[in-house]
């Protein structure tokens, strides 16, 4: 199969259940305690630069993009991007990051934040965000990436992360 024989879309309200069965089976039940989560719980995400994937009308893959601040800089949360495991290996993970930061790239932000694995996410700019962005708890260092859409370096990015409208 190539990543062209899926749909790709904007989430909408009836994919719901179908991301919250992806996410549990993709990440388990510790995934509301990670620090990115409690970002994510403190206001909704936004739809408009969130999408799903679709064979048919299954949906096999999400990615969901939450407003922040870090410090007093706006920008986004990616995550979480969850692929269902019978179809990994396919590029729809890479198709759904590449319309997600396209949208965000769109708004007046000055990127995106995500915690993830820095070889996956770097040949999409990402890099590692400094040492004294906070998190609401715990999170590892070199998992901290950030794709900046202004002069921003993601080494000086600095402050705790909150959810607030863009």
């Amino acid at each position: 199969m190539l990543v062209s024989q899926f749909t790709y879309l904007n989430e909408d309200p009836c994919h719901h259940d179908a991301i919250e069965k992806l996410n549990a089976e993709t990440f388990g039940p510790g995934r509301h305690a990670r620090a990115a989560a409690r970002v994510r719980e403190q206001g909704p995400h936004d739809k408009a630069l969130s999408f799903v994937c679709l064979d048919g009308v299954e949906l096999i893959g999400s990615v969901r993009m939450t407003s922040i601040a870090i410090g007093e800089v706006n920008a986004y949360l990616l995550g979480p991007l969850a692929v269902d495991r019978s179809f990994k290996r396919k590029g729809i993970g890479r198709e759904l990051l590449k319309h997600a930061i396209h949208a965000a790239k769109a708004t007046n932000t000055a990127g995106v934040l995500l915690v993830g694995d820095e070889a996956y996410y770097a040949p999409s700019g990402f890099s590692r965000a400094g040492n004294d962005v906070q998190l609401p708890g715990p999170v590892d260092r070199d998992r901290l990436l950030f794709l900046p859409f202004t002069e921003i370096k993601p080494m000086e990015l600095t402050g705790k992360v909150r959810f607030c409208t863009v």
